[in-house]
């Protein structure tokens, strides 16, 4: 079988002198011998049976066979230097796909800081986003499911994972509306206590479960948990149904639900902030997940 006579470089030779109307102006162009282009094309030619070029003293114009494919020949060239160019950013860890698994407090800012840095500098990357909950992304990270996970901290690694934190956030108080406030339009964690608390399940965020109790045991409070739920919006709507009281981070305050009020806590300095980091596998080159991760 035969080689494909439309080389990368034959190809660039017949575009050049088709744009240009020259042997001589497209060698010069090209950086080549005119012999060597001149011989190249006649070779093709040659390969072809058809003559794609009507030579005379004025240059060189495309013939009818010619002028049939040029457009395929511009267009495969376009082709050719995209996939070198995309080969060329994923060896440089900088495209591909990146499968980002989130908790919802990064919906706020983290997620949205990470979706622009991608289409800023990491062109051509195709993005999987899947919303979990903790304990879900940890495993997801662990079995190679996700590249990169957005989740609540502290958390125990395992394996070779990096972390990073990206922002931490004083809890406030999610109460009713209605529920009246301090005449500094404060709160107290006895108000939370009074009410009960719904929060998470305990094995979704263990260590703040833990320092929220602590806290209160400090305050000489009892921490009832009257409700769990396994997403904020949930937590909200049980707040806004009456079940109790939550304490969620200050920039939950954004999602603006109805039936509720993010209230500041007069002895909120008790308890623990929240955090949200991201984890990535560590590896021995750059990936698109650890890149992203040192920009966010």
């Amino acid at each position: 079988m035969n080689a494909n006579p439309f080389d990368t470089r034959t190809m660039r030779y017949l575009l050049a002198v088709a744009e240009l109307g020259s042997m001589t102006a497209a060698a010069a162009q090209l950086g080549v011998a005119q012999p060597a282009l001149s011989q190249a094309l006649r070779r093709l030619e040659s390969q072809l049976g058809v003559r794609l070029f009507e030579r005379s003293r004025r240059g060189a114009e495309l013939s009818c066979a010619g002028r049939a494919v040029i457009d395929d020949v511009r267009a495969s060239l376009a082709l050719a230097a995209s996939a070198e160019q995309h080969a060329r950013a994923i060896a440089d860890g900088k495209s591909g796909q990146l499968h980002i698994g989130f908790v919802t407090h990064a919906v706020y800012e983290a997620l949205p800081a990470a979706l622009k840095l991608l289409q800023a500098e990491f062109v051509g990357t195709r993005v999987v986003l899947s919303e979990m909950g903790n304990a879900d992304l940890m495993q997801a990270l662990a079995e190679g499911r996700i590249d990169l996970a957005m989740l609540h901290t502290p958390v125990a690694l395992q394996g070779r994972v990096r972390q990073k934190l990206v922002r931490r956030d004083p809890l406030v108080a999610v109460l009713p509306a209605g529920e009246p406030l301090g005449v500094d339009g404060r709160a107290w964690l006895a108000d939370v206590a009074r009410l009960g608390l719904v929060w998470f399940p305990q094995a979704q965020l263990p260590a703040l479960r833990a320092g929220i109790a602590s806290a209160f045991s400090r305050a000489g409070l009892e921490l009832r948990v009257v409700q769990e739920a396994n997403r904020s919006l949930t937590v909200l709507s049980c707040v806004a149904a009456g079940i109790g009281a939550s304490l969620l981070p200050q920039s939950a305050a954004v999602l603006q639900h109805r039936g509720v009020q993010f209230v500041p806590l007069a002895d909120g300095e008790r308890l623990p902030h929240f955090e949200l980091s991201v984890l990535w596998q560590a590896s021995g080159r750059p990936t698109i997940a650890s890149q992203l991760a040192d920009r966010l």
